[in-house]
């Protein structure tokens, strides 16, 4: 009997699988996102607060800057400030303090006037008061200046023309309204030639201010200028110890900005000998330079930017935790739905990389949605302060990036976690 041997065919080997492409692990965990939209938003919220702030406080501060920048080149170029009260008396360009004595004398004007170096000079004195034009009232501050206070203080008119040297003479009782009075009096007429009481004297309108907005420490647009002399003479005047006349402050323009430090050295020297103190420490007057202050204000907005910013960035770091928790209790809750994805084929990596993405889009959508809320809420404050927020790109693209590491960092240990769960016990978990 003939024995037939056979022989096996050998089995071909199993090509191994590649796993899930991206498209489709990020299509599984999109699915997994939706199938409970409210605790997946509530899980991003944390990270929509804290871009949201981080976009918002950037661009508002960088607005606030600008506003400040914006308000002190308004106020004129080369510009220093001379008034009463020093050390820790002194305080704003122009911002008449309570309680500190009137030192600054027209004989001390006179003397700045001369030292070499000045464009110009003018003096001011300033008192709040109310305006009136038939049935119409408005608050001001009457400030009683010079003609040079036009090209010192970058003040031009907008319409009509600035008091001369003849109405200084004079004595005349002509004045010149900023935008909101003019508003608040006349409404769209026009003012020029009106008259208009100050106090209990009567003035008549020969010029209006251009609209300067309310940004600033006063209000420039509620100012309203009269001669230096007719101010003395008809609102209020004030002397000093000496019986001679006093004014509030005295802004100085200087020929050159490379100049102005040495101009700002020789009035302070003056004014030191002038009022014979020797020792600064109790001088009674401060002199200002407006370049000095900007850089002064610009280090306060940075460092309020930089403590905000790191508020937000709390805020961020708790989103990044919640995302992380409820990652976690996702997991468990999807044990069983591992297990059998595990047995029919999927690799941890598999199971690794959904989870990941999960937690990524989580957070890259709460950056996305926080963005948007950022700006929302930087220009609606923005109109309630009347400022321009500064949106920067270097701003969008920092909080968005930093919203995706949050996803990142945050995400990793619960997909990791998922994906070394055994397939075993995982189909028997309940």
């Amino acid at each position: 009997m003939t024995s037939i041997v056979r022989t096996a065919t050998p089995e071909k080997p199993r090509a191994k699988r590649s796993g899930l492409s991206l498209p489709q692990t990020f299509t599984i965990a999109w699915r997994a996102i939706l199938a409970n939209p409210m605790r997946s938003v509530l899980t991003a919220l944390g990270v929509i607060i804290g871009v949201g702030a981080v976009v918002a406080l950037t661009s508002l501060g960088g607005g606030a800057t600008g506003s400040i920048t914006s308000s002190l080149s308004d106020l004129g170029t080369n510009l220093l400030t001379v008034s009463s009260g020093g050390g820790r008396n002194a305080g704003p360009p122009g911002l008449v303090r309570t309680g500190v004595k009137q030192t600054i004398t027209m004989g001390d004007v006179e003397a700045i006037a001369a030292i070499a170096g000045i464009e110009g000079i003018a003096p001011t004195m300033q008192k709040s008061l109310q305006s009136k034009f038939a049935s119409e009232n408005s608050g001001v501050t009457v400030v009683g200046t010079t003609p040079e206070y036009e090209t010192v203080r970058n003040s031009p008119v907008e319409t009509g023309a600035w008091f001369t040297e003849s109405d200084m003479l004079g004595r005349k009782r002509v004045a010149i309204i900023g935008y909101q009075v003019g508003q608040d009096l006349f409404g769209n007429a026009s003012p020029l030639e009106q008259k208009i009481k100050l106090g209990n004297q009567n003035f008549t309108i020969i010029g209006v201010m251009p609209d300067k907005g309310a940004s600033g420490f006063s209000s420039p647009n509620s100012q309203v200028f009269i001669p230096l002399s007719t101010y003395q003479q008809r609102i209020t005047s004030e002397l000093s110890a000496t019986g001679e006349q006093t004014v509030n402050s005295v802004s100085v323009q200087g020929s050159s900005k490379e100049g102005l430090t040495e101009v700002q050295t020789k009035i302070t020297e003056l004014l030191a000998q002038r009022h014979k103190i020797e020792d600064a420490n109790e001088y009674d007057f401060s002199v200002q330079n407006q370049a000095d202050l900007l850089k002064s204000l610009n280090q306060i907005t940075a460092i309020l930017q930089v403590f905000l910013g790191g508020v937000a960035g709390i805020s961020l770091l708790v989103g990044g935790i919640g995302i992380m928790n409820i990652m976690l209790v996702s997991v468990t809750e999807r044990t069983k739905e591992i297990g059998i994805r595990k047995a029919l084929g999927a690799k941890p990596k598999d199971i690794l990389t959904q989870f990941l993405v999960e937690a990524i889009v989580l957070s890259v959508g709460g950056g996305f949605l926080g963005i948007l809320s950022g700006l929302s809420l930087a220009y609606g404050v923005g109109s309630l302060l009347n400022i321009t927020p500064i949106v920067t790109a270097s701003s969008i693209v920092l909080a968005f990036s930093f919203s995706a590491v949050v996803g990142v960092f945050f995400g990793y240990y619960p997909a990791s976690r998922a994906a070394k769960l055994d397939p075993v016990d995982s189909l028997r978990y309940e």
